[in-house]
């Protein structure tokens, strides 16, 4: 899957949406409870209630890895269910690995070979050798964690560098993005990061950003997407609490297919500003 297929996707849905799938099984309706695992029951409902929106669902492997194999059996069901049934959609294992490079390579293997992925979000600050596993697969994606939005970004991203002066963070992605071209690697920058989304796309003008944080932790959709389109759109903005867990009654999923249609018709009006549909 290349950056033209994700284009076409965006072009063809009018939409840039990702949905996160940090499916808790505390918070999901308890009447899924019932079922053999109930986090992929949750999860199946979501993606057909929205799959037509949707451009990406990225699992986040905290929620499935706190319960055991019970819960990577849920994680293998909902790609799998993904693959079978809606090939075009882009699936991004919500993983942050990032290690010494046989460990990676092994990392790697795991999610693309095994659990077919197209993505993985991947920490950067072990350097090259530590990424580099990840993009040795045709057709499969680093998300490489650039600027982030939580408190802790200040501790090392926003430090400046004595020799360049540029901050930590800008460092990083102009560095990191001679490791892999624009169909392989694609950064992270959170949403309530708008200000300085302008400055990045200067850094990096034509990879793709992947974009949390709109909805529940407070970033604005029209910032981010003014501020981080380049000519092709080049963004995917993921929305997770405000979709999913918008209700909590057997409608939640036609209630999250309202809430993925409002974001869409807000992502149309900003496509249709750039001039790319």
């Amino acid at each position: 899957m290349n950056s033209r297929h994700l284009l076409n996707q965006i072009r063809q849905k009018e939409s840039y949406l990702c949905i996160g799938l940090d499916t808790d099984f505390f918070k999901i309706p308890k009447f899924l409870l019932e079922f053999e695992y109930p986090l992929f029951e949750f999860n199946k409902r979501i993606i057909a209630a929205t799959s037509d929106i949707a451009i990406a669902y990225k699992p986040n492997l905290a929620f499935y890895e706190s319960l055991g194999s019970a819960g990577w059996m849920s994680l293998e069901l909902t790609v799998n269910y993904i693959k079978s049934h809606h090939p075009e959609i882009f699936v991004i294992a919500d993983a942050k690995r990032g290690d010494i490079g046989n460990t990676s390579k092994m990392y790697a293997s795991a999610f693309f070979n095994h659990m077919d992925f197209d993505a993985i979000t991947v920490a950067p600050y072990m350097g090259s050798d530590s990424v580099i596993p990840f993009l040795q697969y045709d057709g499969k994606w680093v998300i490489l964690l650039g600027l982030t939005s939580n408190d802790g970004s200040q501790d090392f991203q926003m430090q400046k560098l004595a020799t360049s002066k540029r901050f930590l963070y800008e460092e990083v992605m102009l560095k990191a993005s001679e490791w892999g071209n624009t169909d392989q690697l694609m950064f992270v920058v959170g949403a309530t990061q708008s200000d300085r989304i302008k400055k990045l796309r200067k850094i990096i003008p034509n990879h793709f950003l992947l974009i949390p944080g709109v909805g529940a932790q407070g970033g604005s959709l029209k910032d981010i997407s003014l501020g981080g389109m380049n000519a092709e759109c080049g963004i995917i903005v993921n929305s997770s609490r405000n979709i999913i867990y918008a209700d909590g009654t057997e409608n939640f999923d036609k209630v999250a297919r309202d809430k993925s249609l409002e974001i869409k018709a807000e992502m149309s009006t900003y496509l249709k500003k750039k001039k790319i549909i």
